[in-house]
């Protein structure tokens, strides 16, 4: 069985673990021995998925950083304001209770749309560029090495690592970046908090008739958020919340029934819309790790955490996560200590555990405040969304704290080198 010895092996090829890697080699070059394990390396990404993601202004900083941005912000779209309504979806008028402004600075914009399509091959690249290992297999197994113990040298401690095409690799840390369902988290035991919430996001997007001027639009109907997010051109992505089994009636509608519904909930001050994407539905949940780190492993993204999209930051923590450990790593590696030993872990679980469940417990609780019938809760929300929007201070510190740019903001997420 072949093998090889990493400094790090990050287990998935999405957003958080190309960053990872290209922040790792950027930061302590070619010496330093980072790859990737995912088999979906091996394959392009899909021409069909349309799919989208907000980035906010702390990521945007941490991808020009990493020499990312530039190839894609031709193709990223500014958002440069927000509405928020809440309306019953018979309602012909939908009062604005709130709006936002959309800079952190002037000139920067608080959030961008990207296509996710768009933003992995540029990752992809990038990686490339900077000569990181990239393996088209999945990790299968683990164990400690022989050699793991905290009485060895610190330049033999390590994680045995088995992968599906046969190989093998000696690693000083292996990184979960796999996913919701992390075969990692799984096999090292971390168990999860959370539940279901019993409703689905469909997700898809639209053509349509009027320029969209950069506006992000968040309905607040009974069932969940509808949100209308800009992309470039007449273009928006759908982000739409309905119970599971409504999400699961309106997703096998006949075309023409499907955009009945969906023209409903929309409206027309776009003018006409046309789906342009597949349309695709996932059931929405919020889950923590119960812990972030094991001995020699350490969780980040999806791996780690699932939140409720409301606010639209279950991608922008997870890279969150990539800039904590990338300076944890980068720090303990310039001091020649060891990077993958518990005390540097569980830096990286201090500072990302407790952002980390509150933004859960605040998007969760707007969930259940907003996704309800209740017309005692819609006067209060209503009332505080007014008083909100009517507080420009309140409205800024919402801001900054959405774009990532409140409390102890890792380097990365500042605009500086690491």
């Amino acid at each position: 069985m072949p093998r090889s010895d990493l400094d790090v092996l990050i287990a998935g090829g999405g957003f958080a673990g190309f960053t990872l890697a290209i922040a790792l080699r950027q930061a302590l070059g070619a010496s330093f021995a980072v790859a990737v394990a995912d088999p979906g390396l091996g394959r392009a990404a899909a021409a069909d998925d349309e799919r989208a993601s907000a980035i906010v202004a702390s990521v945007r900083r941490l991808f020009e950083t990493l020499g990312v941005w530039q190839g894609v912000a031709a193709q990223a779209q500014p958002i440069l304001d927000m509405v928020v309504t809440d309306s019953r979806l018979p309602d012909a008028v939908r009062p604005t209770f709130l709006t936002f402004a959309g800079e952190v600075e002037p000139g920067e914009p608080f959030a961008h749309m990207i296509e996710n399509r768009i933003l992995i091959e540029t990752l992809s690249t990038r990686a490339r560029e900077l000569g990181v290992d990239l393996r088209p297999a999945a990790v299968t197994d683990f164990s400690l090495a022989a050699t793991g113990d905290d009485s060895a040298p610190a330049d033999r401690r390590c994680i045995d690592v088995r992968l599906s095409d046969a190989n093998a690799a000696s690693a000083r840390l292996l990184v979960a970046a796999d996913g919701a369902r992390s075969t990692i988290r799984g096999k090292a035991g971390i168990a999860t908090h959370g539940w279901s919430y019993g409703q689905s996001a469909i997700v898809v997007n639209v053509a349509h008739a009027r320029d969209h001027h950069g506006r992000a639009e968040e309905h607040f109907l009974p069932a969940g958020p509808f949100a209308i997010l800009p992309l470039k051109g007449n273009r928006a992505s759908i982000v739409w919340t309905e119970t599971t089994a409504e999400a699961e009636r309106i997703m096998a509608l006949p075309e023409a029934e499907f955009d009945a519904e969906l023209e409903q909930r929309f409206k027309l001050h776009l003018g006409e819309i046309k789906v342009i994407s597949k349309r695709r539905a996932h059931p929405l949940g919020f889950f923590v790790a119960r812990t972030f780190i094991a001995e020699r492993i350490a969780l980040v993204g999806d791996a780690a955490h699932l939140i409720h999209p409301i606010a639209g930051q279950g991608l922008n923590m997870g890279l969150k996560d990539v800039a904590a450990l990338a300076e944890v790593i980068v720090d303990a590696a310039r001091l020649g200590l060891d990077h993958g030993a518990l005390d540097a872990l569980e830096r990286y679980q201090r500072w990302r555990r407790f952002d980390t469940m509150a933004m859960g417990v605040a998007t969760d609780g707007l969930n259940r405040l907003f996704s309800n019938r209740s017309d005692v809760l819609r006067l209060v929300r209503d009332v505080g969304l007014g008083l909100v929007d009517r507080l420009p201070a309140l409205k800024r510190l919402f801001i900054r704290e959405a774009a990532g740019l409140v409390g102890e903001v890792p380097k990365l997420l500042r605009g500086e080198m690491l």
